[in-house]
């Protein structure tokens, strides 16, 4: 297949994350305000983002391995997408934050079972054009559609509507994401056919892949999410409701930009790309959990530029460094771990935070930083 099919399947795919995120991205800039009207306090908020985002992480090892046994991997990218997309506006119909909570599990496993293969499918495509571009064009439209869904929630509340009805209006962007989807089954039904003919020999995951997981591990741990920020500024009075899931379209819109601009970097220069944007984004906890609005608004540009490299280059780096036999199982692995420390990391940052925010500040900044030095060591080039 030619390169202009292989960036016309990239585009569709980014078109089914770009609606996928205008649904789970604008419910995640007001989840966090929404768990506090349900009763739940802040260890509470980071147990339920976190141990979401563990079962969204850690059941990818086992639909990552059962891709690339069954080599159906539009099978688990269209169900794991449905499930992904429809648990969302449910929320709406939450009476408890017990209940929000099994619906913020559902909509991560949904995204557990699809996240592998669809990466896969993209890793396909990412040899005609470059793992680098091709993940970071990907994630550039997955982010309009980041910040899309806080704004449309923005104004919602700016006029005065419930968290209940942001919740449901966002059935109309998760049945769009579903279209998308169907359209680029139907269009690409054999996405491997972008696969060059030619020996690949990382076949293995290699010691450079485990050393780069452990890294990745640690960003994880110390990257206090988006959630406990917005809860942050709740709680300290910062700034008006409707200016929260603003403040989260504002740190998607530099994850775009930061996707694009790292993806090329990374092709030309492999890991150092990652490293540039760690050290920046290791500054974030600094500013975001100030009791000042500027400071946290230039923690919130940061937090996106680390986002934009953890969506983009980091699942880049699986399709350089494993061959494409392995490589459904590969993000399976990397995700599980990723997820794990995720989950630890958001649930002790919670604790941190009740006790004393500076405590968070320390742990969040010493983890990533340590990070970017680690990152120094390994050599990957595009």
């Amino acid at each position: 297949m030619s390169k202009k099919q292989a960036l016309l399947f990239i585009v569709l795919l980014g078109l089914v994350s770009l609606f996928a995120d205008v649904t789970y991205e604008g419910a995640r800039s007001i989840i966090g305000p929404f768990m506090k009207t349900l009763g739940a306090s802040a260890a509470v908020l980071g147990f339920a983002v976190g141990f979401g985002e563990l079962i969204g992480y850690a059941f990818r090892l086992v639909s990552g391995i059962m891709s690339d046994r069954t080599r159906k991997y539009w099978l688990f990218t269209i169900l794991g997408y449905t499930i992904n997309l429809l648990a969302v506006p449910l929320l709406a119909f939450a009476g408890s934050w017990q209940l929000a909570l099994t619906l913020i599990i559902a909509e991560r496993f949904g995204k557990a079972l699809r996240t592998p293969a669809r990466d896969t499918l993209l890793s396909f495509a990412s040899e005609e054009i470059g793992a680098g571009k091709s993940f970071g064009i990907h994630e550039a439209l997955d982010q309009i559609g980041a910040i899309s869904g806080p704004l449309i929630l923005t104004f919602a509340l700016a006029y005065g509507k419930s968290y209940r009805f942001c919740f449901f209006i966002l059935f109309v962007p998760a049945l769009a994401a579903l279209s998308f989807l169907l359209t680029a089954r139907i269009v690409f039904p054999t996405p491997r056919e972008f696969q060059k003919r030619k020996k690949i020999d990382k076949s293995d995951f290699g010691r450079t892949y485990w050393f780069y997981l452990l890294i990745v591990s640690m960003i994880a741990f110390g990257f206090a999410d988006f959630p406990l920020i917005a809860y942050h500024m709740k709680n300290i009075s910062v700034t008006k409701d409707f200016i929260v899931p603003a403040t989260y379209s504002l740190a998607m819109a530099v994850d775009a930009v930061s996707a694009l601009i790292f993806g090329y970097m990374f092709d030309k220069k492999g890991f150092k790309a990652l490293f540039y944007a760690t050290l920046l984004a290791a500054f974030f906890p600094i500013f975001s959990f100030s009791i000042h609005f500027p400071f946290i608004f230039l923690g919130v540009i940061l937090w996106g530029i680390g986002m934009g490299a953890q969506e983009s280059i980091m699942r880049a780096v699986i399709a350089r460094i494993v061959g494409p036999e392995k490589r459904g199982s590969a993000y399976g692995v990397f995700f599980t771990g990723y997820g794990i420390s995720w989950f630890f990391g958001s649930w002790i940052m919670g604790f941190l935070y009740d006790i004393n925010r500076l405590y968070l500040i320390l742990v969040s900044f010493s983890m990533q930083f340590l990070a970017s030095l680690l990152l120094l060591k390994l050599k990957v080039k595009g």
